[in-house]
């Protein structure tokens, strides 16, 4: 069951100034997607966007975890995945989510990220979002 989606759109050229300061890179980026970018702004933007998608499936926006909370790494073919840690696990959790999966697109001056959180809602929040789609329960 989809339990959040999110996207986000990230000017290039934008990421790539705030990039030149590197608190803003050890504040939003862990060691490893920064090696995995080699400085590329465009790696970077994208993984920026992932973040705030991500942060749009756990429903609350960067409040209770900061950007660093969710690590964005591409695996040997390039496909995007999260970690997440402290704040946005622990969001994570408490939502009852089982996994997110999350695309990256890009242009010369843009990128767009989309993440889909994907889980099983438990016991009441699960009947009254039936209830909210015109079902009763298990079954119908």
């Amino acid at each position: 069951m989809i339990l959040g989606v999110g996207t986000d759109l990230v000017e290039i050229e934008r990421m790539g100034r705030a990039c030149e300061k590197d608190y803003f890179v050890m504040r939003t980026f862990t060691e490893m997607e920064s090696r995995q970018a080699k400085g590329s702004a465009s790696k970077l933007a994208g993984s920026f966007a992932v973040k705030e998608a991500v942060a749009k499936v756990l429903g609350t926006g960067f409040r209770t975890f900061m950007p660093i909370d969710i690590e964005v790494l591409r695996d040997g073919l390039g496909k995007p995945y999260v970690r997440l840690y402290g704040g946005a696990l622990a969001r994570f959790q408490e939502m009852g989510l089982q996994r997110i999966e999350v695309s990256i697109t890009n242009t010369k001056e843009w990128a767009m990220a989309f993440a889909v959180g994907e889980g099983e809602k438990a016991g009441k929040e699960r009947d009254n979002a039936a209830a909210c789609n015109g079902k009763t329960g298990e079954g119908d």
